[in-house]
């Protein structure tokens, strides 16, 4: 049997690592389980759900999401201006994770 060796190994090449950059930061994950509970939401609906995120941190996680491929931003050329955010394919990928951490949460709540 053929037994790894940590000196030969780095965590930064790992999927894991991959996976986590993507969704490491304090409201991502929030950001991602309310478009997957929700679909399509506006700026400021998804503001009034998360509650005690401000709007700066709110809009720079949305366009790191965005940057990211993990969300859609629609923006339509009205007055008041409308966005809507949802997920991507490669956004909506990612739901499994969420659900396992969410049937995870609902077992082991204390």
């Amino acid at each position: 049997m053929n037994q790894r060796c940590i000196a030969n190994e780095s965590l930064n090449a790992t999927g894991f690592s991959y996976t986590l950059s993507l969704i490491n930061g304090k409201y991502k994950m929030t950001v991602l389980y309310t478009l997957m509970e929700f679909g399509v939401v506006r700026f400021n609906e998804m503001k009034r759900y998360i509650g005690e995120i401000s709007y700066k941190t709110l809009s720079s996680t949305l366009k790191e999401l965005e940057a990211d491929q993990l969300i859609h931003r629609e923006e339509y050329p009205q007055i008041p201006p409308k966005v809507e955010y949802s997920l991507t394919e490669r956004g909506k990928s990612l739901m499994p994770i969420l659900d396992g951490m969410c049937e995870w949460g609902d077992n082991n709540r204390l």
